[in-house]
């Protein structure tokens, strides 16, 4: 099983890379509101197609570099 996950670009600067922010939202245990959380994901990008603002989806792969394990879907 392969996790994907959406999210937005924030920024395509280095080469062959593309950092991803996920928001999700978390119910809190103790008091039942939903919390909005947040986390940055680099994935792979080897033809440099996505931008900043772009909606994509990632998934996990095997490790690519100390903290690039995730790949853009091209779909």
């Amino acid at each position: 099983m392969r996790k994907t996950l959406q999210g937005t670009v924030v920024s395509d600067k280095m080469s062959q890379t593309v950092v991803v922010l996920v928001k999700r939202y978390v119910k809190h245990p103790k008091y039942g509101k939903f919390i909005s959380r947040s986390k940055r994901y680099k994935a792979h990008d080897p033809k440099g197609l996505f931008h900043e603002g772009d909606t994509v989806q990632i998934r996990s792969c095997r490790p690519l570099s100390k903290d690039k394990h995730f790949e853009v879907i091209y779909a």
